[in-house]
C-alpha cells in the first residue's frame, strides 16, 4: 500500500537526544477546524510527514482549500475558491472525516463525507457524532459509503449531554458549536491536551469557548471566524514511546520538549515500575532502570490513554512476572498480543484484561504484523530487545502517527531500516 511497508529491527541500546514532533492527535483536529474560516490558517510545529496528516491535507484540497508546506513543520492553508460541501474521496479514509462533517455543516449548512476509517479498535461507532449534530438542529443520515448532514438554516446552540467522555464527540461539538447560533454547552466532555489545543486555536480565530473543568464546555457561537497562526503541541504519545523504549533497552536518552503536564499519571506509574527519570528545563532525561510488572487501566484524561497500553505491553514483556492491562474503552485492542507471542511473549486475555507473563525480555526476532499504529510501535520496541532480526509488516501504520520513526530511533542508537 505504501513504500514503507516493512520495518527491519535488531537489538540495540538507545543513547542520545531526541526531539518531539507536533502531536498527530492535535494536528488532525486543527486541520479540520481550518474549514471553519475562509481566511488563512498557518500551523507551526506541524508534523507534515505523517501519513494521516497527508491524507487529511489531500481531503482539504479536495474540498477546495489551497494547502502549501512552507517548511517541514509549517503548513499554510488558504481558500481561493468556494468551499465544497461534499468530500469526494476514494482514497484511504480516516476517522477525522467526522470532524470534517461537523465543520462543513456548521459553516455551509450541509456536508457529506466518506464513512470514517482509521485504526480498527473494537467497536468504534459514530452514533455520538450523529446525536450531537441532531441536537444542534441538523438532519443526519447515511448510506453504504457516505454520512450526510443538513441544516439549511444553520446550526442552533443546544445543551449536549455526552453519555461517555468521548474525545471525538467533544471535539466535534466544539467545532460545530463555534458557528452555531446562540450558546452550546457540552456536558461530561473529555478534557485532554489535544482538545485544549483545539480550543486555544479556535479562540485565537475569534471563537468564544470556555472550559468549566471536567463539568462542561461553553461555546458562544460566532457568525464567522478569522485566520490565525498557531503552534501544534508536542506529541505526548511519541514521548511515552521513546521513554519506554529507552527503559526497556537499558538506555540513556534525553527527550526534548517533553510535555510533563500532559503525562503526570503515566509518569507516576512508570517511575513506580522502575524507570529512572530526571526532569530537565524543557526535557526529560531517562537513565534506564528496571522494568517491573505493571497494572494499569485506561481511562479519560488525566488517566492513561488507550493509545498508551500497547506501548506498555512491550514494557511488560521486559518485566519479570505478570502484568495486567485493562482497556475498558476499546476492549478489542489486544490483537497485538498474538503478534508479540511470535516473539516469545506469553499472554492471555481474561475478559477485558490482558495478562502478560514477562520473562525478563527473553525474546527472539520474528516476522510480525502491525495491526494498528501503536501496535506497530510496540512491536518495534520488542524488536529492540529481541535476539535476531524482527520484521514488522504493514509498517506504514507506524508512519500514520510518528514522524521519521526509524530515523529518530537510529539517531539514538537503534539499527532500523525501512523496506
Amino acid at each position: 500500500m505504501y513504500e514503507q511497508n516493512k520495518l527491519y529491527v535488531t537489538k540495540a541500546k538507545l543513547e542520545g537526544c531526541v526531539k518531539l514532533s507536533g502531536a498527530k492527535n492535535s494536528a488532525l483536529r486543527l486541520l479540520a477546524a481550518s474549514l471553519l474560516s475562509k481566511e488563512t490558517i498557518e500551523l507551526h510545529n506541524y508534523p507534515s510527514e505523517l501519513l494521516d496528516a497527508q491524507v487529511h491535507v489531500d481531503m482539504l484540497r479536495a474540498l477546495g482549500k489551497k494547502v502549501e508546506l512552507l517548511s517541514n513543520d509549517v503548513v499554510h492553508i488558504q481558500e481561493e475558491d468556494c468551499l465544497k460541501s461534499q468530500l469526494d474521496w476514494k482514497g484511504r479514509s480516516i476517522r477525522n472525516t467526522l470532524l470534517i462533517l461537523g465543520a462543513l455543516t456548521a459553516r455551509l449548512g450541509a456536508g457529506s463525507v466518506p464513512l470514517p476509517g482509521g485504526c480498527k479498535l473494537g467497536e468504534r461507532k459514530y452514533d455520538l457524532h450523529v446525536m450531537l449534530l441532531e441536537k444542534l438542529g441538523a438532519k443526519v443520515w447515511d448510506d453504504e459509503e457516505y454520512l450526510y448532514a443538513e441544516a439549511p438554516n444553520g446550526l442552533v446552540g443546544a445543551d449536549i449531554y455526552l453519555p461517555m467522555r468521548s474525545t471525538g464527540a467533544t471535539e466535534n461539538a466544539i467545532i460545530a458549536g463555534s458557528l452555531a447560533k446562540g450558546v452550546t454547552r457540552v456536558w461530561n466532555p473529555h478534557i485532554r491536551p489535544e482538545i485544549l489545543d483545539l480550543i486555544a486555536m479556535l479562540n485565537s480565530m475569534g471563537a468564544k469557548i470556555t472550559v468549566y473543568g471536567q463539568e462542561h464546555i461553553e461555546i458562544i457561537g460566532s457568525e464567522s471566524l478569522q485566520g490565525t497562526k498557531h503552534a501544534v503541541i508536542a506529541d505526548n504519545m511519541e514521548a511515552i514511546t521513546w521513554l519506554s523504549a529507552a527503559v526497556v533497552t537499558g538506555g540513556d536518552i534525553e527527550i526534548q520538549d517533553f510535555p510533563y503536564a500532559d503525562l503526570e499519571v503515566v509518569l507516576a506509574h512508570l517511575r513506580a515500575a522502575g524507570a529512572k527519570l530526571y526532569q530537565g528545563d524543557d526535557s526529560l532525561i531517562v537513565r534506564g532502570g528496571t522494568c517491573y510488572p505493571i497494572e494499569i487501566s485506561t481511562g479519560p484524561h488525566p488517566g492513561i490513554n488507550s493509545d498508551v497500553q500497547p506501548i506498555l505491553a512491550a514494557w511488560a514483556a521486559k518485566a519479570c512476572g505478570e502484568s495486567r492491562i485493562v482497556d475498558l474503552r476499546f476492549p478489542g485492542r489486544y490483537g497485538y498480543a498474538e503478534e508479540m507471542a511470535k516473539m516469545g511473549v506469553s499472554s492471555a486475555v481474561d475478559g477485558d484484561m490482558l495478562r502478560i507473563h514477562g520473562n525478563g525480555g527473553v525474546l527472539h526476532g520474528a516476522e510480525v504484523r502491525a495491526l494498528d499504529l501503536r501496535a506497530g510501535a510496540a512491536l518495534a520496541i520488542c524488536g529492540l530487545i529481541a535476539e535476531g532480526e524482527t520484521i514488522v509488516n504493514d509498517a506504514w501504520q507506524i508512519s500514520r502517527g510518528y514522524v521519521n520513526f526509524a530515523e529518530k530511533l537510529n539517531s539514538i542508537g537503534a539499527n532500523i531500516k525501512w523496506g
